[in-house]
């Protein structure tokens, strides 16, 4: 599948201008890149889609530490991009000039991503069913609340940490003006109906929406 290059997401780090058509994602298109744009234009380990397919034959591509075999499978934010024949390890995570960057982590880091709980469904017998960020789902008897974060094992699906969204904690901006900036969250207030949280980054002090928010290691 293609799109206009003049119609890309404008969080994509490429340019605008050139070839008419971008390959485009097969699902999560408005909140992802496609691999093919990452792995040529952005990371640059492959010079074109063929050479691309060959890695992908030979299962050497991880996202999320499952195997892909999709030259357009989307890469979206705090996904983890890994390359084990390279033994190279990237996080998807967005720039203060709001473009997706992949910052390079470790073999420790690249086996566990952290997700925001959406929402929280009581399926009884003390089991609570958790909608994360990002189309995820699990099931726990873990006490949370949402917009706390979990971070999850990708090995086996498990729970390493609960992150609180609370005064103290670092927080990472996913929308609006102040998008890719993260700072210590010093205090959070009611305002106008809206949870608003009180950020300081290096350079300053921002107000968030909570909602626009995700707590972060």
């Amino acid at each position: 599948m293609y799109l206009k290059r003049n119609c890309i997401g404008k969080f994509w780090p490429v340019p605008r201008k050139g070839t008419k058509y971008q390959a485009v994602a097969t699902h999560d298109k408005n909140e992802s890149i496609p691999l093919i744009v990452v792995a040529r234009d952005i990371l640059k380990f492959v010079r074109n889609k063929k050479e691309l397919k060959r890695i992908l034959n030979e299962k050497n591509i991880l996202i999320n530490h499952k195997i892909i075999r999709e030259p357009n499978f989307p890469i979206g934010l705090f996904d983890i991009l890994s390359i084990p024949e390279e033994k190279k390890n990237y996080r998807a995570a967005f720039s203060e000039s709001k473009k997706m960057v992949f910052e390079e982590v470790n073999d420790k880091d690249a086996v566990k991503k952290v997700y925001k709980i959406i929402n929280k469904k009581n399926l009884g017998a003390k089991k609570i069913q958790l909608n994360l960020s990002q189309g995820r789902n699990i099931i726990t008897n873990e006490k949370t609340n949402i917009k706390d974060s979990l971070v999850i094992d990708l090995k086996d699906g498990k729970i390493l940490k609960i992150i609180p969204m609370k005064k103290g904690e670092k927080a990472f901006v996913l929308k609006g003006k102040h998008q890719g900036k993260s700072g210590k969250i010093e205090d959070i207030k009611i305002d106008g109906g809206k949870e608003i949280a009180e950020i300081s980054t290096k350079n300053e002090k921002i107000k968030v929406w909570t909602k626009n928010l995700m707590v972060i290691e």
